[in-house]
């Protein structure tokens, strides 16, 4: 079998060791649903030539900015640019946050390569003003291009991407921070377990996932990164998503009852991403990434869109560079009769990232304003979402997340209509945590995404213009995008004068008397639940709680 012939970046015998050529192949297909299925299966993974024959094929299909720096850009440029600097020790560009040029088996010629290529990317993209991830994505790319300027125009056609329904790469900290929110969400309803091991090991999950990006773009060995990138390519940035959600389920697999090898659960993740050689072949890795059936990708851009939102109004714009963003449950101003600060924390751990950002705020409680269902609408009309909690006579503790406002029963005319979305979940704290999410997020297949039309990666274009998401924004896990087999798996909330029910079909989650006196509970179809407390019991206290942003608010 013939070497193959690497280009001038590479170290052959490195490549060799970690990705070994198995000779050539020709690609049998350019159906977008055939090349996705060999990009996963990884088709062209073991042929150094193939790849790069595949790569510049679906880069050219990108649609992008009809002024692109290209090939010759780059070699107009890079000679002044370059002559700025010394020549032994070429910056950074301030974009990419201090991280480094992973080596990816290139030779020193290559690394200096990948910096040279870096700094003629910010002279031509100004407007890029975050962008860590781009110097492993120029690194992978510089390995099967011709030279640098192939590189170059690769790079900028996927930067340059203007299709609206399409995301490759982050060039924001505003986007950056939104899909850390993002995968942070996606942790919560997808990777239960994990995320309370992340919980019960960190104060601040928010910041363990803002690492997500590092894991596979810093952390990941070559050539399982490679794989990644080989399917990235056609599918889009959904894809890291799966990957990122996959890695955490076999860390938390891994470490169960297992001492961490660091101090925090941050390091030590970045740490099992190293070493995952031990634990988990490339081959397992993506096939637990595209067992996990996720939301569509007009959901994701919704909910991208809606953290985007939450971070704009905390003041953050695509100019900022990295800032912290934390979660903002804070233990000295915290007072509730029905919840300790650990419990709230807790319940905290489970919101959309974007409320977690926020400050509890009480606005109702029956202490301070009766045991009243009007005075409880009263108070919480106007904020969304909000927080149930209740305390039953025997000590009992159980409640709901409620995404929508509580005005919303009155567009029914006083008849009890169902409302609400799927965000909302139900809870007990006692004498048993537990939370029960929408059933659709655990069961897909209950349900088929009425907007999640097919998309490709450029090979198979319509010839209608993209629609812009932000331009047909609506509530994120609205039950119109999905086709559901029956309204039993919609009935989220319903308040009337006479009583609030949480949860429906088959039976109710959690329905409570106007008196805000007696309750019940029982298994609903909706969130597939079991009884929240004692099935028919009798309530001590109540607390709604809204979210106060201080940044909005001041």
């Amino acid at each position: 079998m013939d070497t193959p012939e690497y280009n001038r970046f590479v170290d052959p015998e490195k490549m060799e060791a970690i990705i070994p050529d198995q000779g050539s192949k020709e690609l049998i297909s350019t159906d977008f649903q055939e090349l996705k299925q060999l990009a996963r299966q990884g088709y062209w993974a073991r042929n150094y030539t193939l790849r790069r024959k595949v790569y510049q094929k679906l880069i050219e299909e990108i649609p992008c900015r009809t002024v692109t720096p290209d090939a010759s850009v780059y070699s107009d440029i890079v000679g002044k640019i370059v002559g700025k600097h010394s020549s032994s020790n070429l910056p950074l560009p301030e974009f990419v946050d201090n991280s480094l040029v992973p080596s990816y088996c290139l030779n020193p010629q290559g690394e200096e390569a990948v910096r040279k290529i870096l700094l003629c990317i910010a002279d031509q993209f100004p407007d890029i003003s975050f962008c860590p991830t781009l110097p492993a994505i120029v690194a992978i790319l510089l390995h099967y291009s011709i030279d640098e300027a192939e590189c170059f125009e690769k790079t900028c056609h996927i930067l340059a991407c203007n299709d609206p329904n399409k995301r490759f790469i982050d060039q924001s900290f505003l986007a950056f921070e939104s899909s850390c929110m993002t995968f942070g969400d996606l942790v919560n309803k997808y990777c239960q377990s994990a995320h309370r091991m992340v919980v019960e090991l960190s104060e601040d999950v928010l910041q363990v996932y803002s690492d997500w990006h590092r894991w596979l773009f810093a952390d990941l060995p070559f050539s399982y990164f490679a794989r990644v990138f080989d399917v990235f390519l056609v599918e889009g940035y959904k894809v890291l998503y799966r990957v990122a959600l996959a890695i955490l389920k076999f860390y938390c697999k891994v470490k169960s009852g297992q001492p961490l090898e660091s101090d925090n659960v941050k390091q030590d993740i970045r740490i099992f991403v190293r070493d995952i050689e031990k634990s988990v072949s490339p081959e397992k890795l993506l096939d637990k990434s595209f067992a996990i059936r996720l939301f569509s990708r007009k959901e994701i851009q919704l909910l991208h869109l809606a953290n985007e939102t939450a971070l704009k109004q905390k003041g953050i714009t695509v100019q900022n560079k990295r800032q912290f963003v934390h979660l903002a449950l804070h233990a000295e101003n915290f007072q509730s009769e029905i919840v300790t600060v650990k419990e709230m924390r807790d319940i905290w751990s489970w919101l959309p990232e974007r409320f977690a950002l926020c400050q509890p705020l009480l606005i109702f409680s029956t202490t301070h304003h009766g045991y009243s269902l009007t005075r409880l609408y009263y108070h919480c009309e106007g904020h969304e979402p909000t927080l149930l909690l209740l305390k039953t006579t025997t000590k009992e503790v159980c409640g709901a997340y409620l995404s929508t406002d509580w005005k919303d029963r009155n567009k029914h005319r006083g008849k009890l209509s169902f409302f609400g979305t799927g965000e909302c979940f139900v809870f007990r704290l006692k004498p048993k945590i537990q939370r029960y999410v929408w059933v659709v997020i655990k069961h897909p297949e209950l349900a088929k995404s009425s907007a999640s039309a097919p998309t490709t990666s450029g090979l198979q274009f319509s010839h209608t213009a993209p629609e812009d998401p932000s331009k047909r924004l609506s509530p994120f896990l609205a039950t119109r995008h999905f086709s559901l087999p029956s309204k039993a798996e919609s009935m989220f909330m319903a308040g009337s004068n006479e009583c609030i029910i949480i949860g429906g079909g088959g039976g109710q989650a959690l329905y409570i008397d106007a008196d805000l006196n007696r309750g019940h509970t029982g298994h609903c179809e909706t969130f597939n639940n079991e009884p929240l407390c004692s099935e028919n019991f009798l309530i001590s206290s109540l607390e709604v709680w809204g979210f106060w942003n201080a940044d909005v608010q001041e």
